[in-house]
């Protein structure tokens, strides 16, 4: 189906529209909209149901209505819902259903997907890629430019998925080094003033409890949930699955699976719960209660807990991953 492209003005108001390859709309070229449609706050595109015979000369082409209104002609179809004080640099695209609201401001090179919903006071800068159905509440700054001393203006990025939702006053700040990117996933669910440093790496599924903090270069695997007010040191990681306690500080590498919890984090052991809730096999989860004995409560050390782990559960896949999360680690696991 052949769209219509539309411009808005700076109140948000679609001013012109631009005619089909073939058919008779020339003459819809640069008129505006009546005022009844004007003083929407929404852009719009125009598209055609069936080919459209060409106007004749005693069609009037300001008389939108009666021609959007046939079922041969144009149906008008809602864009983005810009609020008129909302500031949106012309490079900035917006997607289709995106609903911005009062006092926004979007930055230049910033790419936002379909039906996001920003209310009131959010800014985002670029160069940021977010992707469809993300809602920003108010006051959160993402793609700001980096805490980080060393950054001298280069150009870096932000990218963000899809479904996920930025509760008040979250910041995300992009990467550092030049071309680098922070990145998160898909449907998180980032609390009240959680901060996501420059260059992390956020999987899907994540969950941020209020002042969760990230500092740089870190990697949080899909599922994992970081409790309030905990912070986590810069390159560190933590495993898919596993939870950071509230009031945490995060020194070292949570491996997948684990709770860690307390000042200076300790495991305590194995997620059970959120194994079940994601239907995780019994069988499963036995082994890897098994496998936190071995390397939590025996007298091995790690190295010697990998080895025996590796003898005992050649098949399992959820101690294949532990054990290969482990053997990574540049920073040491939690103990």
């Amino acid at each position: 189906m052949h769209r219509i492209h539309t411009t808005i003005s700076q109140a948000g108001h679609l001013i012109q529209i631009l005619p089909p390859k073939e058919g008779g709309a020339e003459r819809l070229q640069n008129c505006e909209l009546p005022t009844a449609l004007c003083n929407d706050d929404r852009k719009y595109s125009i598209i055609p149901s069936v080919e459209c015979a060409p106007m004749n000369h005693q069609d009037d082409p300001l008389n939108l209505n009666q021609r959007i209104n046939q079922p041969t002609a144009y149906s008008l179809q809602p864009i983005a819902s810009i609020h008129p004080t909302a500031i949106i640099h012309p490079s900035a695209e917006i997607g289709q259903g995106t609903k911005i609201g009062p006092y926004c401001v979007i930055g230049a090179g910033v790419v936002l997907g379909d039906e996001c919903t920003l209310h009131n006071h959010v800014t985002i800068e670029g160069p940021s890629h977010i992707g469809s159905k993300n809602t920003f509440y108010p006051y959160g700054s993402i793609g700001q430019q980096t805490q980080d001393l060393k950054y001298r203006g280069e150009p870096t990025f932000l990218e963000i998925g899809n479904n996920n939702c930025f509760r008040e006053f979250v910041t995300v700040n992009r990467a550092t080094a030049p071309h680098e990117k922070t990145v998160i996933g898909h449907h998180g669910n980032f609390l009240a003033y959680a901060h996501i440093a420059h260059d992390c790496i956020v999987g899907d599924h994540v969950i941020f409890s209020n002042n969760g903090t990230l500092a740089g270069h870190v990697i949080v695997e899909d599922y994992a949930v970081i409790g309030g007010l905990s912070a986590v040191h810069q390159f560190c990681r933590i495993g898919q699955y596993a939870i950071v306690g509230g009031y945490t500080k995060i020194v070292q590498d949570v491996p997948c699976f684990m709770i860690a919890d307390g000042n200076p984090a300790v495991v305590r052991g194995i997620n059970q719960v959120g194994l079940e809730r994601h239907h995780f096999s019994v069988s499963e989860i036995r082994d890897l209660r098994e496998a936190y004995k071995i390397i939590y409560r025996g007298s091995l050390n790690t190295t010697q807990a990998v080895d025996v782990l590796q003898q005992q559960y050649p098949d399992s896949r959820l101690i294949k991953k532990l054990l290969e999360f482990i053997v990574s680690s540049k920073r040491g696991i939690v103990r």
